[in-house]
């Protein structure tokens, strides 16, 4: 039988390569640099398509995919993909969202240094032939506080690193554990506001969504101290980039350090390029040796399991499901995805604890995948788009939310029973819903 073949559009580790076609169950081609239209021309004869961030996934490759099965990302966004056209298409979008987490963390941190230190900006006066000491007077971070907005893996790894400078740890995530909180040794705030007015850093890592878009505004980039710095290597978007040339050129901010920008490449006529005190790098979190090879292999591995195996790991469209299973348990997926988005319009923001009590026929399958399709009602709010049901226990395992199951033989005078109930701030919300047969009642 004719291996799949694998079209990388954009270079990976050798490594992840090697790995995609091992034992020559896949044949690789490597070509990069392609345009739009030679990538719709080429497509054709694939059955899967690696990318990192260069090469945009748009539909009319999508669509000019006759073989196309799975699209992988050596990355954690999928920005430059259609996820919207690929799962109309049916065609699996893969990422690899453990391999850059060191990476970018350790590049914030860069940032934050250098925006301390005002080390760029020296270096070039230097090289300019100057020796101007006076005018790049710094600050230390020991006795400093560092505000964190966003607490997931990155952000965890990011003040690790800041508490090891003798800094105080300041966190802002609604969605974020106490006990969490504890075992990373930050304080947690409940108001975005105390943060900004305590803090002498800023550095975000949260996701892109509805709620976070501008969420240092010009307004709030107001309420923080006079002198804070602020550091973004999370997404472009999460900083209101006019305002925050504003506060730069008057002073309320002293410096910053971007690496994600909401147009990508930076336009070159962006007034960033031209505000004072600013560092700008080009989307460098990932750019490391270590990084690049990490996320090589971890695509190739998902890969290789869905071409081979029909199995599904880290995907961002689709539930791990077989054929077999999503006809018995469709029903309860989607109404479990509904009741825990439910839910989680009631449960306090900083649950605990979330237990999934299971009644009447349903135990007779594996609900494995119900429990994801609840995570993922329930935890979207705080992750966004991002959150899926593939990637949802490691989120709620990132938050310090506790999951369990429970289980009960019969629902009285129904055919199956799905109650819910999240814990934390010194309250429980419970919400329950039935199946009439087939039919989901809540």
């Amino acid at each position: 039988m004719t291996p799949p073949k694998v079209l990388i559009a954009d270079a990976i580790s050798q490594r992840g390569v090697d790995e995609l076609c091992r034992d020559g169950a896949i044949e690789a081609v490597v070509r990069t640099g392609l345009s739009e239209k030679e990538l719709v021309d080429l497509i054709s004869d694939f059955s899967g398509l690696v990318v990192r961030s260069q090469t945009k996934v748009t539909a009319d490759i999508l669509n000019a995919g006759a073989k196309l099965r799975v699209v992988g990302r050596a990355g954690v966004g999928v920005d430059n993909v259609d996820v919207e056209m690929a799962t109309r298409r049916g065609i699996i979008v893969l990422n690899a969202p453990g391999g850059n987490t060191v990476s970018t963390a350790e590049h914030a941190f860069s940032l934050l240094l250098s925006a301390a230190r005002k080390i760029p900006q020296a270096d070039a006066n230097v090289r300019s032939k100057n020796w101007d000491k006076k005018n790049f007077e710094g600050v230390e971070l020991y006795n400093k506080t560092l505000g964190i907005i966003g607490m997931g893996r990155i952000g965890g790894e990011l003040s690790r690193r800041a508490i090891a400078f003798g800094m105080r740890v300041v966190a802002y995530d609604p969605y974020l554990s106490a006990s969490r909180a504890r075992s990373l040794q930050v304080e947690l705030v409940d108001e975005l506001d105390d943060l900004l007015t305590s803090a002498d850093f800023i550095s975000l890592h949260t996701p892109l969504t509805a709620e976070t878009r501008h969420i240092l505004d010009g307004a709030r980039l107001q309420k923080t101290k006079r002198g804070v710095r602020i550091i973004n290597c999370a997404r472009g978007g999460l900083i209101d980039e006019n305002a925050l040339v504003k506060a730069l050129q008057d002073g309320h901010v002293a410096g910053a350090a971007l690496d994600v920008f909401e147009v990508e490449p930076l336009p070159a006529d962006s007034q960033l390029r031209g505000a004072p005190n600013l560092v700008l790098t080009p989307h460098l979190g990932a750019s490391t040796a270590e990084a690049q090879e990490s996320v090589g292999i971890e695509i190739a591995h998902s890969i290789r399991a869905a071409l081979l195996e029909g199995t599904i790991r880290n995907a961002v469209n689709m539930p791990s499901l077989d054929a077999k299973t999503l006809a018995i348990i469709g029903p309860h997926l989607r109404f479990g995805e509904k009741l825990g988005r439910f839910l989680s319009q009631l449960a306090p923001k900083r649950a605990e604890t979330l237990n999934i009590n299971y009644s009447g026929k349903v135990n007779e399958v594996d609900t494995t995948a119900i429990t994801r399709s609840i995570l993922k009602g329930f935890l979207q709010i705080a992750g966004g788009s991002e959150v899926n049901e593939v990637n949802a226990p490691t989120f709620a395992e990132t938050l310090g939310l506790k999951v369990s199951e429970s289980r009960l033989s019969a629902p009285g005078d129904y055919t199956d029973m799905l109650e819910l109930s999240a814990a934390g701030e010194g309250k429980v919300v419970s919400v329950g819903g039935a199946f009439f047969g087939a039919t989901p009642r809540s």
